[in-house]
């Protein structure tokens, strides 16, 4: 039987607090979502959401799909309600889906309490329900909301809702966890008795975990190693309360771990792209540590793996990362060695392996560093910079030389706040004095700079500042605190770096950051 697997960050994963998609934002991610190559995306709930019922309008002239089914969502028909004349029902039919998911009560307490119903009359409406889309020509999926916990308080009654679904041709059973409460134990416990009790090949069941407990992923695991043959999970987790199952983690395990081809080749590498554009769709920040597609998720700190993967890059990492579309990278701290300041060096372009003096004084000065509170592990820019300031003739031309600054913070009887810098610089042998105001005294300091550079390096002016960070360091306190900077800066060519400043006044920090930044900029731009 085909392995199925099914994405909900449309329709499930839309429910995580702080998310709201346009019908735009939803073909976008439809579109990245089949070059994933995912074998169904359920699309939203036709009829009880305008914005889904226009979705799906427009999905079927706006949407070319090439490996995906789209799937409308609905609930089964209303109780002591004909199917024929149910309205959500006919929203299904109405949105041309070839395929339909159904949410279904498979625990007996929520059809009493929540429906208010019958177990017989929840039956029947799942049996009319399926029937009546399988009639006009819909595959149909059942998920069996709160299935485990219905399971484990009558499994009689939760069984009896699986094969009734399955035997008027629903495709699939799907297995929800939705309170998100099982361990993987009970997931396989769950699975076998089902599967003893009801004499149904587990191939027919699907599984949908929640990750109340951090366990959604291994959930989902557990079931296919129980046999189940179809899995639904969302982009980067995103759901409810603490989310979905990781479709990305767990198509990567079933993948890699496995050996189950579940998705079609090549698709597999593109999980990075994928993940982080669907995040910048979300208007979310990418999870640094998400498994397998985080920027950290195969990055390396201390020193003794490094001296490792500089023989061999598996002995650290549990794949090759460029099988998920991700790299390795190596984090430069006071746990580097010598091995680890190479290793970092070659990724940026630097070869330290034939100059070990050199090699020898960068370790050394990292340490030195790190001990008094720089941290270069975000920093690639400031790194890269102190590694070509110990190789011959490498280190880049500083852009100026600087004579003094000087900032002002002006709290004036309106209650105005005006910041305002001054900076006296060198340039080309030419004594510049340039005076800004900002929003705050580094935007201030950081304008009054540009202003003395750009007639000489007119192509500052595509610089900008993208990201800008204050850290207070461990171990100090009050306002006499060591801090430390981190600046984030974008060419508009689509290419950004990071540099770092420590010092306990910010302002001297924040200026340590920034003269980094231009002087690699500007290097980079080889002006």
């Amino acid at each position: 039987m085909t392995f199925q697997v099914y994405d909900t960050t449309l329709r499930d994963g839309a429910q995580r607090e702080g998310l709201s998609y346009s019908v735009v934002d939803k073909l976008a991610v439809a579109r990245l979502l089949d070059e994933f190559g995912v074998g169904f995306i359920e699309g939203g709930w036709p009829g009880a959401v305008p914005k889904d019922t226009e979705f799906f309008r427009r999905a079927r002239t706006e949407l070319d799909l090439r490996h995906a089914v789209l799937v409308a969502f609905g609930a089964t028909r209303r109780a002591g309600v004909m199917v024929a004349a149910d309205p959500q029902v006919r929203g299904l039919l109405d949105a041309e889906t070839p395929a339909v998911a159904l949410v279904a009560k498979a625990d007996i307490r929520h059809v009493e309490r929540a429906l208010r119903t019958t177990g017989a009359e929840n039956l029947a409406m799942i049996r009319d329900t399926v029937a009546h889309l399988v009639a006009r020509g819909r595959r149909v999926f059942v998920d069996g909301e709160h299935f485990f916990d219905g399971y484990r308080h009558d499994p009689a009654y939760s069984a009896s809702v699986v094969e009734t679904a399955l035997a008027v041709g629903a495709e699939r059973f799907v297995l929800c966890d939705t309170n998100g409460g099982m361990l993987p134990s009970q997931v396989t416990a769950a699975i076998v008795d089902l599967t003893a009790r009801t004499g149904l090949a587990p191939e027919l069941f699907g599984m949908h975990a929640q990750n109340d407990t951090a366990c959604a992923v291994a959930n989902t695991i557990a079931a296919v190693e129980a046999g189940v043959r179809h899995v639904q999970g969302t982009a980067n987790g995103y759901g409810e309360r603490p989310g979905n199952a990781d479709l990305f983690a767990v198509v990567a395990n079933l993948q890699l771990k496995l050996g189950l081809p579940v998705l079609p080749e090549g698709c597999l590498e593109q999980m990075v792209r994928v993940s982080h554009a669907i995040a910048e769709i979300a208007n979310i920040a990418p999870d640094t540590h998400q498994a397998y597609a985080g920027a950290a998720a195969f990055a390396h700190k201390a020193g003794l793996h490094a001296s490792a993967i500089k023989v061999d890059p598996l002995l650290y990492n549990h794949v090759d990362p460029s099988v998920v579309g991700n790299g390795m990278r190596i984090l430069v701290t006071e746990m580097a060695g010598r091995a680890s300041v190479e290793l970092k060096s070659r990724e940026l372009g630097l070869d330290l392996a034939g100059h070990p003096e050199a090699l020898s004084k960068v370790t050394s000065r990292v340490k030195e560093l790190e001990a008094g509170g720089w941290s270069f592990e975000a920093a690639d820019a400031s790194f890269e910079l102190l590694v070509r300031s110990e190789l011959p003739d490498a280190a880049p031309p500083r852009p100026f030389a600087l004579e003094s600054y000087r900032v002002l913070v002006e709290h004036r009887e309106d209650g105005a706040v005006v910041s305002e810098a001054t900076v006296k610089i060198r340039v080309r042998g030419e004594r510049v004095i340039a005076t800004a105001e900002g929003n705050g005294p580094i935007n201030a300091l950081d304008e009054a700079l540009r202003i003395g550079l750009s007639r000489h390096y007119p192509v500052l002016r595509d610089f900008e500042l993208a990201d800008y960070k204050v850290r207070i360091l461990e171990g100090s306190h009050g306002t006499g605190a060591v801090t430390r900077v981190l600046v984030e800066t974008a060419d508009g060519a689509g290419r950004d770096w990071t540099t770092v400043g420590v010092h306990p006044n910010v302002v001297e920090a924040s200026w340590h950051a920034l003269v980094d930044a231009l002087t690699y900029g500007l290097d980079r731009a080889r002006v």
